[in-house]
This record gives structure tokens, sequence and C-alpha cells, in this order.
């Protein structure tokens, strides 16, 4: 039993952080700064389960699109049999635990088998698994610099390859890449931050109210779970619904030059390093339009998507807290933008 999306408390910038990857995963996922206990896990498991079933090959460990990319084994059996046999399949969370080697990160090939036999046997990795889901690192601060680089490098290639002693296999690796750090534990390197698409701080809720609400709920949950998922199905099936439309409409949204203008207005003072953030602020401006039923981008749809891409890529003063630099942003924004 998993706890309704549409059910959490607050939090409202890391959820719509979250959907508008799923409109458009090739923003490049979220990175979420901040406590922990804030239903970050949650948020994520519960938006897997929300959204329809994916049409994957039948059997296939590595969920391809039958439509789409195929893996090794797959583009085998299409030139064999001529066709490939589909399955539906809920899209879901994978995690990946700190720790982690290269090898039960990307797979590896059995050599010997190979040798031996003649067959490629591939034993595949998290990627693998994550492969059209969500994948989430909690703590990604924490990794190892080199299973980062790997990490990002599959997300943006949306390909992993593994080639051994002139064997080789390769699987699509298309995930929308969710890490979750504490700064005060420790920052990312500059060059892996912006590799996240966007980026939002998240904290505990102060209000007594929304406090509570979160305990009531909580609590109804606990109890009789069935009964609070079903109160919860209509605005379950709402946003679902919402989420489907916007991955249909967004492509017929256009992105004029005025919009293009807005967009290096907010991001030329900025001293960026390259152009990683206006892009990711187009196509999120986009999304959050197709979102919000609209048929063009609006200068609203770009202060939000602003206000989630820069965050994490502005250069920060000796001793300037993440707080000073959303007002510094924020003031921008205002700025150029009233």
């Amino acid at each position: 039993m998993i706890f309704p999306f549409t059910a959490i408390v607050g939090q409202e910038e890391m959820k719509i952080g979250l959907i508008v990857n799923v409109i458009d995963p090739s923003i490049g996922g979220l990175l979420i700064m901040g406590e922990k206990g804030t239903a970050k896990s949650t948020a994520v498991r519960s938006l897997a389960e929300l959204l329809p079933e994916l049409t994957v090959v039948k059997g296939c460990p590595f969920n391809c699109d039958p439509d789409g990319i195929l893996c090794t084994d797959c583009k085998e059996t299409l030139k064999t049999e001529e066709h490939l046999h589909r399955a539906k399949k809920k899209m879901r969370m994978v995690e990946l635990p700190l720790g982690i080697t290269e090898d039960r990160l990307i797979g590896t090939l059995d050599i010997e088998h190979a040798l031996k036999k003649g067959e490629k046997r591939f034993e595949s990795g998290i990627l693998a698994d994550a492969n059209r889901n969500f994948l989430y690192v909690d703590e990604v601060n924490l990794l190892e610099d080199h299973i980062v680089d790997l990490l990002l490098d599959s997300a943006a290639m949306g390909i992993n390859s593994v080639e051994r002693e002139g064997v080789s296999f390769t699987h699509p690796a298309k995930f929308i890449l969710v890490g979750t750090m504490n700064p005060e534990e420790g920052d990312l390197r500059p060059q892996l931050i912006d590799r996240f698409g966007l980026c939002v701080q998240v904290a505990s809720i102060a209000d007594k109210e929304m406090r509570m609400e979160i305990l009531r709920r909580k609590a109804l949950f606990d109890a009789v779970p069935e009964n609070f998922i079903m109160s919860w199905l209509d605005e379950q099936k709402i946003l679902a619904e919402k989420i489907i439309d916007a991955q249909s409409a967004i492509n017929n949204i256009a992105v004029p030059d005025t919009v293009l203008e807005k967009i290096v207005t907010v991001t030329a003072p900025l001293n960026l390093d390259g152009h990683r953030a206006d892009i990711v602020i187009m196509k999120a401006s986009r999304a959050l339009a197709a979102f919000r039923g609209q048929d063009s981008i609006t200068a609203e749809n770009i202060r939000e998507a602003a206000r989630l891409a820069l965050p994490h890529r502005m250069k920060r003063l000796p001793f300037e807290t993440t707080d000073s630099e959303k007002e510094k942003l924020a003031s921008l924004l205002q700025e150029i933008m009233p």
C-alpha cells in the first residue's frame, strides 16, 4: 500500500519538480536538498504508482519500449522472429544504495560463458532496473565521484554500454534521476550538481494546522490504508489525467523568440557556466504550460521554471547560505520580469 501522491501535505515545489520531469524526462531529473523526514522518497514512490502502466517487451529485464531503443537481446529477437511480444508494467522507484560498485551499477559480462558457449550472458545492474523508472539516490553527495560520473553519463545518453574482451552488450537506460542531499554533509562538485535539471529545497513544515493535517492523514492511512487510498482516488485520477494530457500536448506548444529572449534576459546577468540552465528553463517552462493546460508559455511559467532551474547553478559567495541565494534570485526575477 503506497501513500497517495495527492494526499501529501505541502512540499509543492518538490511535487511540481517531479511532475514536470515526468512530462518531459529530458529536463534532467531533480535534486532535493534538505532535511530527512520531509516525504522525499514517499513523493517519488507515490508518483510512480499514480502513473499509467508502461508498454514493454514481454520478458525483457530492461523494460525495453517495443517502439523505442532496444537492448542487444531484443534486437536479436526482433531480427530472428520479426516481431516483439508486448506487455504492461507499472512504473516504479529503484533505489541506488551508497557504497555501490561499478559492476553492480552498470552490470557485467560473463566472459567465461561467452568463450565456452559462444553466447553473450549479461548480468544486469541497477541501471537496467532503472530504465523507464525513477532512479532514487539518497545522499547523492556521499557517492564516490566515479559512480556519480557513470550515473550522470548514462542519464544524459540514455544508453548503458558494457564492453569486455571484445564482447559488448547495450541496453536503454532512460530514467528520471532523483537525488537527495543534506548540504551540511558536503557539497556535490559544481560540474555534477549542474547536471541535475532542477533543484528544490525542502524543510519541515512549521504551520501548526498543516502539521496536524499530516498527522491526521498518516493516522488514517496506517489504520485502514485501503479506505484512505479510496478516499483520494478521484484526486489521483484527475492528476494522472492532467499529466497524461500534458505529455500529449507538450510538443504542440511553440517556443517563439519572445520566450527565448525572456529566458536569456534572466540567465545572462548571472554569469552561469555553460548553457544548460537556459535549455532546462525552456523545457521546464513548456512542461509547466502543458501541465497548466495552456496553449503558450507565459512569463509566470518562465519565472517558475527559473526558480527550479537556477538556485543550484548560481555562484555562491563565501559564507552565503542557500536561503540568501533564493532571496537574490527572487529579487532578480522580480526586477527583470515584474
